[in-house]
């Protein structure tokens, strides 16, 4: 499982014999794994700033999973690939034992082996300052990650704009550009060094392959030599015919109309639900021609070749592209990046919201052991509840029988009543995706 408790109770002989007995029990049953979560000596200051930390801590924490997991959604939205993919590159790197920082680490070994980085958020500085540089530091990412969103978007607007223009003149669509950027370019479809227009070409190479003869492009499959150009009374058009009416198209194609070219068909390509044909005629019949072919259950699709159109077409999104290029970075590798910093952040803070917590809950001097549990199953969850609340019970007896009042309000805890125990509990959930 992705979900992850962690806990916390007094440090002394009698609390921790009571964590003895919960991981004995937890383990037997197959519960939960637990391991110790280690959190360094704080200076304390005063209980009426760890009230006000508190609850500055708590919305902290709720922006600090928010923006995670946006950017997690984004690298999915950059990558438009599956989940499973996007999941590879949702890592914490440089978190953990100084050898250790150039390994790439998955998020669950982070929070199993968690260490604070004392290089980066100084212990000995007043609590009061360590959580404003994390604060700071996540409105940086927040900040940039707007910016950034907001040029992918003017960006995908542009491209789009740029082929509803195409689409009328039945030339290249919106994702066939972006394919041609990439076989022109001879990209790598690497996510290092990956700049947001190449991010949006190979994004976009899956999916403009996809859809049936109604609704893909046709740029890949036509040919200049399959119609009739620059003639000032004939025209090719394509038609889309069921597979069960392949031969009464080729039967009837030329007394659908008059002035239809005999023999002027052509099988261009097919799919599991019909073939694209060819068929030549008088362009002053094309309208008639179309009415008669709805009236058999063949589609004509409009597209219209031309080179010249093509050609401008292909030189204008090039233009765009080398221009766009210039304007933004490798949006794949600074959302990895970043989204390491903004996680790695979020569990110090939910480390600050343990020590804050244990502290008001359980008084001075600051004595307590924090423990990281990682329940087996979800079937288990309330099982395990019910261990930690009888091994604890001692601390608060009306917490523990959960008959607490919800009308009770626990000053300086930033916790809903429902979610108030014995011991200090939060919650650390993995599934950034779901």
């Amino acid at each position: 499982m992705s979900e992850f408790w962690l806990i916390s109770a007094p440090g002394d002989r009698e609390n921790l014999q009571a964590l003895e007995r919960m991981n004995t029990v937890t383990s037997k049953s197959h519960l939960s794994y637990n391991t110790k979560f280690a959190i360094p000596d704080f200076k304390v200051g005063t209980l009426d700033s760890l009230v006000g930390l508190s609850d500055e801590l708590g919305k902290l924490d709720t922006f600090a999973e928010s923006l995670i997991r946006r950017m997690a959604q984004s690298v999915v939205e950059v990558m438009e690939d599956s989940k499973g993919k996007a999941q590879e590159h949702l890592l914490a790197n440089g978190g953990l034992k100084e050898k250790m920082k150039c390994l790439k680490i998955d998020l669950t070994t982070f929070v199993t082996h968690f260490e604070w980085d004392m290089a980066k958020y100084p212990a000995k500085q007043p609590l009061v300052s360590v959580v404003d540089t994390i604060a700071k530091q996540l409105a940086q990412i927040e900040t940039d990650l707007k910016s950034r969103t907001a040029a992918y978007n003017t960006l995908k607007t542009n491209l789009e704009n740029l082929e509803k223009k195409s689409m009328s003149l039945g030339q290249l669509s919106f994702c066939e550009k972006r394919k041609w950027y990439i076989v022109e370019r001879k990209l790598e479809t690497t996510d290092e060094g990956l700049t947001l227009i190449e991010a949006l070409a190979v994004g976009c190479l899956a999916s403009c392959q996809k859809g049936n003869l109604f609704t893909r492009t046709l740029s890949d499959i036509v040919n200049k030599e399959d119609f009739v150009l620059d003639s000032e009374y004939l025209v090719t058009l394509l038609v889309i015919v069921p597979k069960p009416n392949y031969s009464q198209w080729q039967k009837t194609y030329e007394s659908l109309s008059d002035m239809v070219v005999p023999r002027s068909t052509k099988l261009i390509t097919e799919d599991k639900e019909g073939g694209l044909f060819t068929v030549t005629l008088f362009r002053k019949v094309i309208e008639d021609f179309k009415s008669k072919a709805r009236e058999n259950k063949f589609t004509v699709r409009e597209f219209y070749y031309d080179e010249k159109e093509i050609k401008r077409e292909r030189e204008e999104m090039a233009r765009l592209l080398s221009d766009k290029k210039q304007q933004y970075g490798p949006l794949l590798r600074w959302l990895k990046v970043n989204f390491s910093e903004a996680f790695i952040a979020w569990i110090h803070i939910k480390a600050l919201r343990v020590f804050v917590e244990s502290v008001l809950r359980y008084g001075l001097p600051v004595n307590f052991q924090a423990v990281l549990l990682q329940p087996q199953k979800k079937s288990s969850a309330k099982r395990l509840r019910e261990v930690l609340n009888s091994v604890f019970r001692h601390l608060d007896e009306v917490a523990a029988t959960s008959i607490l009042d919800a009308s009770v309000e626990i000053p300086g805890l930033q916790l809903s009543n429902q979610d108030y125990f014995p011991y200090v509990y939060f919650h650390i959930d993995l599934s950034l995706l779901d």
